[in-house]
């Protein structure tokens, strides 16, 4: 937290009280979890949390809370299953968004203040996860209490092992299924964006069992 004292960011700690401001005021949790040697963190801070305007959108719109992956180790696993999960790579800077009650709805590494690099800009995903909360919360709620079972399942061993046999491949279809946007298009709740490791199973299932809503849904 120290290292970040000088940002424009209301950085708050891991912590009760700050999940009860984040209860009272309504807003989602915008986690930002890494380490002081991250070279990519400090990237990040430089470009985003030293910008004076993104830093109003997220005191503004969100309870921002720190972590030191180094200190926290069990906050830092949970939220990586979710972002592997979801977006089918992981790393830090590990940019989380949460309801209040601390479950995940969205999720990536490192974002640039604009656009580039094919990576959507922070600025952009802020905006667009405010907007979805605005108009969308009950949904969102809902999608971040599954997903949240789905980890709970993988942390506790029941839904994970170590061979990928065809209960596990089976298992997955089906999450990818249930999290389907039949309107839309996409996984899960807004906003949403390509997901090329989904894509890639769902074509793999398909030329492994001939499911045609696997590649339906690709």
């Amino acid at each position: 937290m120290l290292q970040h004292a000088g940002n424009p960011v209301d950085w708050y700690p891991w912590g009760p009280e700050v999940f009860e401001k984040a209860r009272l005021e309504g807003k989602p949790i915008f986690l930002s979890i890494g380490y002081s040697t991250c070279h990519w963190c400090h990237v990040m801070e430089r470009e985003s949390f030293e910008n004076e305007r993104i830093a109003a959108l997220l005191n503004r719109h969100f309870v921002s809370v720190k972590v030191d992956r180094e200190e926290r180790p069990d906050v830092d696993r949970i939220y990586m299953l979710f972002v592997q999960a979801t977006t089918g790579s992981g790393g830090w800077p590990m940019s989380v968004w949460l309801t209040p009650e601390l479950k995940p709805f969205f999720g990536g590494t490192y974002f640039p203040p604009d656009s580039r690099y094919g990576r959507p800009g922070f600025t952009q995903v802020l905006e667009k996860v405010v907007e979805a909360w605005s108009r969308q919360r009950d949904a969102i709620v809902q999608s971040s209490v599954d997903v949240l079972r789905e980890l709970n399942e993988r942390i506790e061993g029941r839904a994970a092992t170590a061979l990928l046999d065809a209960n596990l491949l089976e298992g997955g279809f089906l999450y990818f299924r249930r999290t389907f946007d039949t309107q839309y298009g996409g996984f899960g709740g807004a906003p949403k964006f390509p997901q090329p490791a989904v894509l890639n199973f769902l074509l793999r299932e398909h030329a492994r069992t001939g499911n045609r809503e696997a590649l339906d849904m690709v």
